[in-house]
């Protein structure tokens, strides 16, 4: 398996992805291709005591960066030999198996959809992250990259979040619900009320597991696998909990070191909040996998440190081997509006 990393991307580059690639590289085994500024790379491994390449471990120039300044939709053109373009590029070719960029989220959606391409029949690409809830963690899609969704989005979403969700997270029929404010099938926008029978006739259809309607607070609480949204609700959602879990381990700091008493208690329990820490970081996850791009792309958080970057290959690695975009591709025609009536569709 061959992971390449763009490693001018992200706000700690290129200490965090030549870092982050060098500890997967390591601690999983995959092979990775550095692309970014030859001397930067070299630089950088130098200053971590590295001064050969490890086995495994190679390097492709790129002379040129696309900045968080950069306009998303044309930068990956404008700027031909860009870290985030060669390497969508090389991934295009066959030259590695997945590709991982901490870089401007709308520039690597620009890129990859048309350097990489989407599978064909998928009408846009979905950003998928996993969500810590009740239940494990849920597949979020989308979370911002569809502001204003059709029905045929949404329905599309759904097919390939539950396809992540058993091949990626290892969830047999998996649980979809629909983003809304009751469980009621005539809750919610037009959007949600249309494709609400949509989803439902597949589910009928044995072809997902649809339960209806999920509100925010059920998600949480894990009722769900897989939570379907328009980019604009998913975004809120996804931002919302992020603030919430901030908010909450820095209250938790603040109580527990109010006076000696419990201070002692935080002792007591620090097993406990160093699991809820973990619980809520992005970082464990890695990144966000785009989904309905023909090959695997993983989205890590601008701000990623070298852990979180080592997990996103793993996370890369893991897209690429779980055979969902053969699964997706293998089933595109249950995924339109005039899908045909017929069993057997299991991915």
């Amino acid at each position: 398996m061959k992971i390449i990393v763009d490693a001018m991307g992200g706000d700690n580059a290129p200490q965090a992805p030549v870092m982050g690639a060098i500890q997967a590289n390591r601690e999983y085994g995959v092979d990775v291709i550095l692309v970014g500024r030859g001397e930067d790379i070299l630089k950088t491994l130098a200053d971590n005591g590295i001064s050969d390449l490890p086995a495994g471990v190679e390097v492709s120039h790129a002379s040129e960066v696309v900045e968080m300044c950069d306009d998303p939709a044309t930068a990956f053109r404008k700027k031909k030999d860009s870290s985030l373009t060669v390497g969508l590029n090389l991934l295009k070719v066959g030259a590695g198996d997945a590709f991982v960029s901490a870089g401007s989220t709308g520039a690597l959606l620009s890129g990859a959809t048309l350097v990489t391409k989407r599978i064909k029949g998928i009408r846009r690409a979905a950003l998928a992250p996993v969500v810590p809830t009740g239940g494990g963690g849920a597949v979020l899609i989308d979370c911002g990259a569809n502001a204003e969704c059709p029905p045929e989005y949404l329905l599309q979403f759904a097919y390939m979040g539950s396809y992540y969700a058993e091949k990626v997270l290892g969830r047999p029929n998996p649980k979809v619900g629909l983003l809304n404010i009751g469980a009621e099938p005539s809750k919610g926008t037009t959007l949600q009320t249309t494709v609400y029978p949509m989803l439902e006739a597949a589910a009928e259809a044995g072809r997902i597991n649809f339960v209806g309607n999920v509100e925010a607070r059920e998600a949480v609480e894990g009722a769900v696998d897989v939570i379907v949204s328009d980019g604009y609700s998913g975004n809120i959602f996804l931002k919302t909990m992020e603030g919430t879990g901030l908010f909450l381990v820095r209250e938790l700091k603040g109580i527990f070191k109010k006076n000696l008493l419990t201070r002692l208690a935080a002792v007591m329990v620090s097993g406990g909040l160093k699991n809820l820490k973990k619980l809520m970081s992005s970082s464990e996850v890695g990144g966000t996998a785009l989904l309905g791009i023909s090959r695997p792309v993983i989205k890590a958080h601008g701000s990623s440190d070298a852990y979180a970057i080592q997990n996103a290959v793993r996370q890369a690695r893991d897209v690429a081997s779980s055979g969902i975009i053969e699964s997706i591709t293998e089933h595109i025609d249950l995924m339109r509006l005039d899908a045909p009536a017929r069993e057997g569709t299991e991915a």
